[in-house]
């Protein structure tokens, strides 16, 4: 049960995040949470990508490192793309990025290298403000906005007088789901001009999963290969 009722405070590889929800009745129906300082880390960056032609990208931080791909020449909106093809162009952008350019975080060190790809297009729900597909790992694209993606993109915005301290940003996905952005406080790493954002949105419980340790099973608490 929280200390405080609709109010929680959770740790996370990217920092101390704040998280309130808003219930009705037996349900929690949005939370809310309040993410690390988000910041444009460079912007005009280019890179050559095999079957696209020359990209450029801004980079900016939202808990992750994000390449955020805006219409240009060789990219009018995502929607020209199927999701193959921006699986396909995602890591050979991302490669030809790392190596070209570094991208560490002025106060964390050890966060470091370009990890996110986020293609962007115009909205298609009337209620949002842009769209997304943001590719990770080798080979997804995430089903929702992307909380450290919006976050980013959030920054992003905010550096070239796109958003201001208080201003919402409603961010769809691929499949047309919804995060509600908000831009809570203006803020500054190492120099950098940077933003508090804060993120909505909802899920829902689909399942329970219950694990079980014996203790004559000696690989019960795992195991490691080196």
């Amino acid at each position: 049960t929280p200390a405080t009722p609709g109010q929680l405070r959770l740790e996370t590889p990217a920092g101390r995040v704040d998280v309130t929800y808003r219930q009705e009745g037996r349900f929690v129906e949005e939370v809310r949470l309040t993410n690390v300082p988000a910041f444009l880390h460079s912007e005009g960056l280019t890179a050559e990508v095999e079957g696209l032609g020359e990209v450029v990208v801004d980079v900016a931080y939202g808990g992750n490192f994000y390449a955020i791909v805006e219409p240009q020449k060789n990219f009018r909106d995502m929607a020209d793309f199927s999701v193959s093809e921006l699986v396909g162009l995602s890591p050979k952008l991302r490669a030809a990025l790392n190596a070209k350019y570094e991208f560490i975080h002025p106060e964390h060190p050890a966060i470091k290298g370009l990890s996110h790809i986020l293609w962007t297009g115009a909205a298609q729900a009337p209620e949002a403000h842009a769209r997304n597909a943001v590719f990770y790992g080798d080979k997804a694209i995430d089903r929702s906005p992307c909380g450290t993606g919006t976050s980013a993109r959030m920054a992003q915005l905010a550096a070239k007088g796109k958003l201001e301290v208080g201003d919402d940003f409603v961010h769809e996905s691929i499949i047309g789901s919804m995060f509600k952005g908000r831009v809570e406080a203006a803020a500054e790493v190492v120099g950098k001009p940077a933003i508090i954002p804060s993120i909505a949105g909802w899920a829902r419980v689909t399942g329970f999963n219950t694990i079980f340790i014996d203790e004559r099973d000696p690989f019960a608490h795992g195991f490691v290969v080196t």
